[in-house]
């Protein structure tokens, strides 16, 4: 139960998140040195907390992989989508992730699970109808952009969840590799690609991208990776989708954003029902196993 209690703290944190930078960031800051300041503040945090000695390199390599993947390619998709989409409209094509996930899952061990399926096109189809109406010219690229950071986090948590399930390490002592990889690939990119002449120029936008670093992305990731590793894949992906309505009803409450209530509601309701499913389902399992 503590583990669901931390991926369920993470979503109401992240929840935030989505406006913070639709509102914000998006449009005014170069949103590749958002990723950068971002990630590098994340690193710091975790430097501290980096054993070198205890970390076998090979481990050390995989999770420096899997932070450039999870972390900083997916950033690159996510913050450039909202250049195209509005924060409604970023956190309804997120509804692919908890398929995505089920999907390299299975993928990986070779072999289809029909309820975790099941589970995650339920959280899915609870997602669709919370939103679903006339988008913008710029919703393909959009919806490209937005499938890109959905496949590079479900890959993430996949990756990190087995790895950690096969090597006894404690998270904290092992998760700067994970920042340092996604720094890695937040500098190259900037190098590359920055506009140094869209810079955050209020206190008002270092302090989000400050808040973004440290909390966020710093104590938010490691928590969520961690819960991760604690769960099955069902619960996994349905906790993934209950991003989307927490993000939307921040946006409609602070920011006052036209949202459908009524939808709102019945889709959560609906992924909270698949949530439920997936713990009957794993109670049963479990049951048997006995």
């Amino acid at each position: 139960m503590m583990v669901m209690q931390y991926l369920f703290a993470v979503t109401l944190l992240w929840a935030f998140s989505f406006s913070l930078i639709g509102v914000y960031l998006a449009g005014q800051v170069d949103a590749w040195f958002s990723v950068l300041i971002r990630i590098a503040l994340a690193t710091l945090i975790f430097l501290p907390f980096l054993k070198l000695k205890n970390t076998p390199k090979p481990v050390a390599l995989k999770l420096m992989l899997i932070g450039a993947v999870q972390l900083g390619v997916m950033y690159s998709f996510y913050y450039h989508s909202f250049l195209y989409l509005t924060v409604p409209e970023v956190l309804l094509f997120t509804v692919m992730t908890p398929l995505y996930i089920t999907l390299l899952n299975d993928g990986l061990n070779k072999h289809f699970n029909p309820r975790f399926f099941i589970v995650a096109l339920i959280a899915v189809l609870g997602a669709v109808a919370i939103r679903w109406e006339n988008l913008n010219s710029n919703f393909i690229m959009g919806l490209l952009l937005v499938q890109g950071a959905n496949l590079s986090f479900a890959t993430g948590q996949v990756t990190y969840k087995r790895l950690m399930a096969n090597n006894k390490l404690d998270d904290k002592t092992v998760f700067g590799w994970f920042f340092i990889g996604a720094l890695i690939v937040a500098t190259i990119c900037y190098a590359l690609f920055g506009n140094s002449n869209k810079l955050p120029s209020t206190s008002t936008q270092w302090g989000i991208l400050i808040y973004l670093g440290v909390i966020a992305s710093g104590l938010g990731y490691f928590l969520w990776n961690k819960g991760a590793t604690k769960v099955n894949v069902g619960a996994l992906a349905v906790m993934n989708n209950l991003l989307i309505p927490a993000g939307i009803i921040v946006n409609v409450l602070i920011w006052n954003k036209d949202a459908d209530i009524i939808r709102l509601s019945i889709g959560g309701a609906i992924m909270l029902a698949a949530l439920i499913i997936n713990q009957i389902g794993t109670n049963k399992q479990n049951v048997t196993s006995m």
